[in-house]
């Protein structure tokens, strides 16, 4: 007799079915052989199988088992085999009953006394399942997560026992609640950073319409700090947001209890970290930091000491909204739809440029240091924007009188009139902002007036836009007019814009040279560097 037992492969956040197949063959007895292309935890199942059925008190049959997981050319991967493998003999063994696993599937590791561990991936597990039509048996420890699943038949056993307790009728395991949603921590509050009026501003703008945005400037002129604020401008995450975020979140085993929350991600790896750790990779291809940064913020502070393969690997994923993660028998996908901010310094030293303190190498010592960083990956970000030193006679002045709370509200009706413009097309949440808006759409809603557009011309004909910083520019402009509460994209809009569209750091003053000598606009000098206000 050959028992049957659903369970699941992970592909990224996609679950593949997998049956697991157990029939018992002739000698040699006690022998336990997993085949169905197993990865090393798969294959040591059968020790934990055997260890669990000891802990229990029973003992794996008189024959040899052979349990197979098909597709056989499916790789498979982690210790979640366990538990339907373990069901699987029982049921050849007739502890049992044959038709008692009858539309189920399972997940879950075994431990030696018959407990039963969580596992990562329960929750896009039990969606899969769900539509499948079948239930899920998952560890107690996952049931609340699974639960989130919606309309799901679920058993969440504590251990092994007791769920063959329930299958023979001793005993009833109830269904696990959804875990709760909790709330993001406290805040930091924009009041807290004094000057720095411009980069406020240019958080704002990123904010409203989830733009990718560079600080620079010395040390301790407040551009992590401005950074770190981020979070509390923007709103909490949709229903579906949550959805998609928390399964990435659930793959990588980092929900606990079942407890999902509206706050948008904030990941802010150190700048040592690998090209696997930023993209995902490594030995099990879990998801990496941008895409726990799904439908979020990825912070990446002192950006040119990251290596440059980490950095380039971020540039498909900053267009494509999501990460494929090459093998040699399979491509794993992971979505990665992130709003990437980023600071660094000048130079090395860390001040650079003219005045006090200046770096004695300059200007070679900038244009070492930024060049670290590609072409291509300083024209996919949005704003770049100088922070200078905030001074002593900005310390001493009170907090300013807006704070994140009044930003935050602005940021908000920009972000509605955006989704508003996208509600034909489905579009909701990061996916409606002007970030990511499609050709047509920016033909639609974001072509500027004719002054606009002549300034537009003359910038590109300046040298300072590629094709993608066109459009770019453009996207940029809308999000500007929106915060404006303007209907059409003007003039002072697109030279706003223009303002914070550069193409390399290094090549600001030059920039700047070209588009005041052509006459594009005026660049207003102030105490925090060019002032876009005074465009017109």
């Amino acid at each position: 007799m050959v028992a049957r037992v659903v369970t699941v492969a992970f592909d990224g956040v996609d679950a593949r079915r997998v049956d697991v197949e157990v029939q018992q063959v002739g000698s040699p007895a006690g022998a336990f052989a997993i085949v169905g292309l197993p990865d090393k935890a798969v294959a040591e199942s059968r020790e934990r199988v055997r260890g669990a059925f000891a802990g229990i008190g029973l003992a794996l049959p008189a024959k040899k088992v052979i349990a197979n997981l098909a597709p056989a050319d499916l790789p498979k991967e982690g210790s979640h085999f366990d538990l339907p493998i373990a069901l699987a003999v029982l049921a050849s063994m007739g502890v049992i009953g044959p038709d008692a696993l009858d539309g189920w599937a399972a997940v879950g590791e075994l431990g030696l006394d018959g407990q039963i561990a969580g596992v990562g991936g329960t929750l896009p597990a039990a969606m899969a399942v769900n539509a499948m039509g079948l239930g899920l048996i998952c560890p107690e420890a996952n049931g609340p997560e699974a639960a989130w699943a919606g309309d799901v038949r679920l058993l969440a056993p504590r251990s092994l026992i007791g769920l063959i307790n329930h299958f023979r009728g001793t005993q009833v395991l109830r269904p696990p609640q959804p875990g709760p949603v909790v709330e993001g921590g406290a805040v930091p509050d924009l009041r807290e950073v004094k000057g720095q009026e411009g980069a406020k501003r240019a958080l704002e703008i990123a904010a409203a319409g989830g733009h990718n945005l560079l600080f620079v400037g010395p040390p301790g002129s407040g551009k992590s700090m401005m950074a770190a604020r981020l979070p509390g401008l923007l709103p909490p995450l949709t229903p579906l947001e949550r959805l998609e975020t928390s399964m990435v979140w659930s793959v990588a085993g980092l929900i606990e209890r079942g407890a999902l929350t509206r706050e948008r991600p904030f990941r802010a790896p150190h700048h040592s970290a690998s090209m696997a750790a930023l993209t995902g990779g490594g030995h099990k291809a879990k998801p990496g930091e941008a895409s726990l940064a799904h439908n979020g913020v990825l912070f990446l502070d002192e950006l040119p000491e990251y290596s440059a393969q980490a950095l380039d690997s971020l540039r498909q994923p900053l267009e494509t909204g999501e990460i494929v993660v090459a093998r040699a028998n399979a491509h794993v996908r992971y979505p990665a739809r992130f709003q990437l901010v980023a600071a660094m310094n000048p130079c090395r030293c860390g001040v650079g440029g003219p005045g006090r303190g200046a770096c004695g190498k300059a200007p070679r010592c900038q244009r070492d240091y930024q060049n670290r960083i590609s072409g291509p990956m300083f024209d996919r970000i949005d704003l770049t924007v100088e922070t200078p030193p905030v001074t002593a006679a900005d310390m001493i002045l009170p907090p300013p009188a807006e704070g994140t709370a009044e930003a935050a509200a602005r940021v908000f009706a920009a972000m509605q009139m955006q989704e508003a413009r996208q509600a034909e097309a489905g579009l909701t949440g990061m996916q409606a902002l002007n970030a990511r808006a499609s050709g047509e759409a920016l033909e639609r809603f974001a072509a500027p007036d004719q002054a606009g557009r002549a300034l537009l011309m003359k910038a590109g004909e300046a040298g300072g836009l590629t094709a993608r910083g066109w459009t770019r520019t453009l996207r940029l402009a809308r999000t500007i007019a929106d915060l404006d509460g303007a209907d059409g994209v003007l003039r002072r809009h697109v030279a706003e814009a223009l303002m914070y569209r550069r193409s390399t750091v290094g090549a600001h003053e030059d920039f700047d040279r070209q588009v005041s000598r052509r006459g594009l606009f005026p660049v207003k000098e102030g105490a925090d560097g060019p002032t876009p206000f005074a465009l017109n």
